[in-house]
């Protein structure tokens, strides 16, 4: 057996099951040991980028981390701006890279870089193979660091000389370990914080949407009433249809559910990430009281100083505080009229044009609307990033976690239309909707064809705006104009032809419906553009600069 050999058992051993990329001639030898795989399906794909938005999908929607490849040199930068965004969204990923022989990474040479050096800042830990006998030791430990709370990238390098080497090793077997809880006296603490509070409010964070973390989260919702704001990465930790569900927290401009925090008393973060929303956003004259439960100590931040933290499993913090709930007599004695304000306002906003059937550019809020008539409680929406992804943060509510994925860490545009192929991996028999701008999409729009090629079931939707909108819209707004940010556009319905793909180009509002049921059910992937009404971005700053926080 060779090092390569060992390594792809190491990946067979930790239950890896895709890996995507683009092969080159340093990682040759591991792509002959990994055709023998039975149990890792290797996802060819157009760019090394496009590879890694899948593999951040992957981890997203299962937990686990798939992995991503390139060879040395450029394919290893290729793939660098979707690792940092799978790392700055808390994702597990694994990225293999190839790397020139070691005997001359001392030297000038061809296609050499220090790639493990390049992705130290993007990931939790990068490495190199030295030795074959190391494997299951850097493997496992890669594995281990991936999957860890706070999620995110592990480099791997494997030098073209030491995957041929020989070697007589076995995988480690992989032992889980249960994450450590927080004691009974700060539990304690907290929840006389709580009790204490009139009007206390819960911003969730990423963290939230862990299964059974989601889960707890709503039975400490059910029995206290507390209002929840999500952040982008948050949606769907508890029910839209929730009484208690306040909607979507995050956007630049002060929204209406920012009011909720600024009559409350006492300020719950759980599974908050401030790379999302930063605390200056909403305690920027450092007033809040606040309480941190998170599966890891609170950031340093001078805006962000939680009096108590509770530091342990999330899912398991909660359960504590729902027991301690459960077998105290006295009933919690909260004035949350003004969250219940907050959340019929937002309500009249959703209802906004929602049913807009005459308009011949299409307004994101009747978009989405529709979108959301159409899909379904588990199917899956992703966005990529332009002034569509505030719409959808604000606009498009979700009963399930991980059912709007949005990347808000790093914010990489080019990240939907390889992240819907994976969704639509994952579950292949869900609805899966992907939202982009005109730009970001034409960023990877290479990946149709490897949408076709595996014959993906998921539908693209493009907003044409001609520009790069988002940018427009935050120049307008602190300048008064914006710089040229006019594009062109192909012809989208003959572009996806030419890539085998059905395609819709919607014109007016009152066939958007029709025309979205018909391509989320075509078989194959299809692809509906519209030209989208972004005047709205205006008359929405307009009307927020306006606002008055409801009493």
């Amino acid at each position: 057996m060779k090092a390569s050999d060992l390594m792809v058992q190491c990946l067979e051993e930790e239950g890896v099951e895709y890996i995507f990329g683009v092969p080159g001639e340093e990682n040759a030898d591991f792509m002959i040991s990994l055709e023998q795989s039975e149990k890792i399906k290797f996802i060819l794909t157009r760019h090394e980028q496009g590879a890694a938005f899948m593999a951040e999908i992957y981890g997203r929607l299962t937990g686990n981390p798939a992995g991503c490849l390139g060879t040395l040199g450029p394919g290893a930068t290729n793939l660098i701006t979707g690792v940092a965004d799978s790392n700055m969204d808390r994702a597990p990923m694994l990225v293999l890279t190839g790397q020139g022989a070691s005997t001359r990474l001392h030297k000038e040479s061809h296609q050499v870089m220090d790639v493990v050096d390049m992705f130290k800042p993007v990931t939790k830990w990068a490495t190199t193979i030295w030795h074959p006998e190391n494997i299951p030791e850097i493997m496992r430990k890669a594995v281990r660091l991936a999957r860890t709370e706070k999620p995110g990238a592990v480099l791997v390098e494997l030098p073209e000389d030491i995957a041929k080497l020989p070697v007589n090793k076995t995988p480690l077997p992989v032992k889980k370990f249960r994450r450590p809880v927080p004691a009974d006296k700060i539990i304690d603490m907290a929840y006389e914080r709580l009790k204490n509070a009139k009007r206390p409010i819960i911003i969730a964070g990423n963290g939230c949407i862990r299964k059974r973390a989601s889960k707890q989260l709503r039975i400490f919702c059910e029995k206290t009433g507390i209002g929840v704001l999500s952040t982008f990465m948050a949606k769907g930790c508890v029910d839209m249809d929730a009484p208690y569900c306040l909607y979507t927290i995050g956007l630049g401009s002060k929204d209406i559910p920012a009011c909720a925090i600024d009559a409350a008393d006492l300020v719950i973060t759980i599974g908050y990430d401030m790379v999302e929303y930063h605390p200056r956003l909403w305690n920027g004259e450092d007033t809040k009281e606040v309480l941190h439960i998170d599966f890891l100590p609170a950031e340093i931040d001078e805006h962000y100083h939680p009096e108590t933290e509770v530091v342990g499993d999330l899912a398991h913090s909660l359960w504590m505080l729902n027991e301690r709930l459960d077998n105290d007599p006295s009933p919690t004695n909260f004035d949350l009229q003004q969250q219940q304000s907050v959340r019929e306002q937002m309500t009249e906003e959703f209802d906004r044009y929602s049913n807009d059937d005459t308009s011949h550019t299409i307004k994101p809020q009747k978009v989405l609307s529709d979108a959301r008539t159409v899909m379904g409680a588990h199917d899956i929406l992703l966005s990529d990033v332009g002034a569509h992804k505030m719409w959808i943060a604000r606009h498009y509510q979700c009963h399930e976690p991980n059912t709007c994925l949005i990347p808000n860490g790093f914010c990489s545009m080019g990240f939907a239309l390889p992240g819907t192929i994976a969704a639509s991996i994952v579950y292949p028999d869900r609805k899966i909707l992907g939202i982009c701008g005109d730009g970001g999409f034409l960023m990877n729009v290479q990946e149709m064809e490897t949408a076709k090629r595996l014959n993906c079931h998921m539908t693209i939707m493009v907003w044409e705006d001609g520009g790069y909108g988002l940018i427009g819209w935050k120049q307008t707004n602190e300048f008064g104009r914006h710089t040229d940010l006019a594009f062109d556009n192909p012809d989208w319905v003959q572009l996806a032809e030419s890539f085998g793909w059905s395609g819709h180009r919607v014109d007016h509002s009152k066939e958007l419906k029709t025309v979205l049921e018909a391509a989320l059910n075509e078989e194959g992937p299809s692809l509906v553009v519209l030209p989208i009404d972004y005047r709205e971005n205006m008359e929405l700053t307009k009307r927020l600069g306006k606002m008055t926080c409801p009493i």
